[in-house]
């Protein structure tokens, strides 16, 4: 009978439709992951590690498919709409599943001004009063990045199955410049630019602090979009997984190949003083534009500053639409009020979607510019997909005949090492993110518990299955305050720890932490309590439009 309670009582999503098929959740995931991150990424980590920037692209991508295949597991298993919010909940009650759900959505509404701010990076080269001379955006960009957002949630009112074939357009673009990016860069290639200064100039761990600082961590988000959108993915047990894999491996080879080519690509005398040394206005502002231009390639050029709005568009769109799919879960979960989960005739949350409008342009003030908002971007990432790892471990546990249409092999062991990974790009992002990080967290905190208090229908909070969950964030803190990695001036880490036994102290202090929230995981039946509570059943959607 347990078994057959599992098959049967799937949490389910009311009002939302299933209309995107496999290329629609495959191209959710890519139109992600192929946004600002490839106009950006090849330079900022080349500048900060030299040539050795290419195994940063190759340990960051390793890590981003070990996550993705767990994402494909939870996935396949539950197919609700903004899943990664939520899976921590079923496995661990409300209090992981608040925590984690607010990781979810402070990372969601933080993409989508990134995007316009590389739109306006890009842009500057036309339109020069968009960014100012220390390269923060201008009070025009500003108002610019504004009108921009709100293309975003406009367009995002379009029924999901139209929005699905605009989303399809703009990431055929988004993967075919890249492509022939490369191709046509591969014709101008030096191969003694791979030793320019040193190919690993400024160490090896340089070359760690690169994965996070430089974008390229922040380059492959996105490959969970698929799950966000899972509510709406038809034939998910079967589509899901294979979106997010196909997804995930074809965006790792593109950007490896562009980091590739950026390097070879580069004229030898702006190289007089190494890739360290690389200082010239015109390549920061646009990396691959102006390089292509300085290989005398200028309609190639043309095509890529076009490509500057194109692709990062696409990925604000696809995030401004995951973070109201995320709202709307985390209203599903009673942790955000109930307006979130207001969908209207064509299935779109649509309160949800103009909240993430209006919340997202509180990040523009504090962050003024593209490199230094990736990085709480990529912190907040990180602790979202840190939930994964802990709750497939928690589902391999306590529902272990539950069905699974993909099954990540080797679990046990695949299962922690993602967890040490997540703590591992956290620690490499540095004390001067991971504190501005833990500001973020508190507000949140504050702001859903004040929500919470007036719902009288609010979950009772599982403490119990959750007291690892302050240790950890208050740990990570310390460990990366006593760390070898920060930025800014001047950086704020200590220095007390070691490098290389740093990372030894990060993986034992999560493996600690993971065994413990293993342990304290809901019991099986609380698990399908919750499951079952969401199975929609007994719910009509509520448009909220009578309100």
């Amino acid at each position: 009978m347990a078994s057959e309670t599992v098959s049967e009582s799937r949490p389910a999503d009311v009002g939302l439709r299933r209309e995107i098929g496999l290329i629609g959740a495959t191209w959710a995931s890519e139109t992600s992951i192929i946004g600002s991150g490839w106009l950006f990424g090849a330079f900022l980590a080349v500048t900060a590690a030299g040539p050795a920037a290419i195994y940063g692209w190759l340990i960051a991508g390793v890590m981003i498919v070990i996550l993705a295949l767990l994402h494909a597991e939870l996935g396949g298993m539950y197919p609700i709409a903004g899943g990664t919010a939520r899976f921590p909940h079923l496995a661990y009650g409300s209090v992981a599943g608040i925590s984690f759900g607010f990781f979810s959505w402070l990372q969601a509404i933080t993409v989508a001004p990134v995007e316009c701010f590389a739109v306006m990076t890009y842009g500057s080269y036309y339109w020069h009063s968009l960014i100012k001379p220390d390269g923060f955006v201008s009070t025009t960009g500003f108002i610019m990045t504004i009108i921009l957002m709100a293309i975003f949630t406009a367009i995002n009112f379009l029924a999901v199955r139209l929005f699905a074939r605009v989303n399809n357009v703009i990431t055929w673009w988004k993967v075919i410049i890249p492509c022939l990016t490369i191709i046509i860069l591969f014709f101008k290639f030096h191969p003694s630019n791979f030793h320019a200064g040193g190919f690993m100039p400024a160490g090896i761990k340089a070359v760690f602090a690169a994965i996070p600082a430089a974008g390229i961590v922040f380059a492959y988000l996105g490959f969970e979009q698929a799950d966000q959108l899972a509510g709406e993915v038809k034939d998910p047990q079967r589509n899901l997984p294979r979106a997010i894999i196909i997804a995930c491996l074809l965006g790792t080879v593109i950007y490896c190949l562009l980091q590739v080519v950026f390097i070879g690509a580069m004229p030898a005398d702006q190289l007089s003083k190494g890739w360290l040394g690389l200082n010239n206005s015109t390549i920061t502002a646009g990396p691959f534009a102006a390089v292509t231009a300085l290989a005398g390639l200028g309609l190639w050029a043309t095509i890529l500053r076009i490509d500057a709005f194109v692709s990062p568009f696409g990925t604000g769109l696809i995030y401004q639409t995951s973070t109201s799919r995320v709202g709307y879960g985390l209203a599903r979960n009673r942790y955000f009020p109930q307006p979130f989960q207001w969908v209207n005739q064509s299935g779109v949350p649509w309160f949800s979607l103009i909240m993430a409008f209006v919340f997202g342009l509180f990040f523009l003030l504090p962050f003024p510019s593209w490199q230094s908002l990736v990085g709480l971007v990529t912190g907040a990432s990180v602790l979202m997909y840190a939930g994964a790892p802990l709750s497939l471990g928690a589902f391999r546990r306590t529902l272990p005949d539950a069905e699974r249409p993909y099954k990540i092999p080797v679990a046990s062991f695949m299962s922690p090492l993602a967890f040490i990974i997540c703590s591992l790009l956290i620690y490499w992002s540095g004390f001067n993110v991971v504190w501005k990080l833990g500001v973020c967290l508190a507000i949140g905190y504050i702001i859903i518990g004040i929500c919470m208090a007036f719902d009288a229908q609010r979950p009772p909070l599982e403490w119990k299955s959750a007291y690892w969950l302050v240790p950890y964030l208050i740990g990570m803190g310390i460990i990366s305050w006593m760390g070898q990695y920060g930025s800014g001036a001047p950086p704020l880490n200590t220095d007390r720890i070691p490098f290389w036994w740093d990372f030894l102290v990060v993986a034992g202090f999560s493996l600690a932490i993971y065994y413990w929230a293993i342990f304290t995981s809901l019991p099986r039946e609380e698990s399908l309590a919750l499951i079952a509570r969401q199975s929609g059943q007994d719910e009509l959607p509520d448009t909220g439009l009578h309100h």
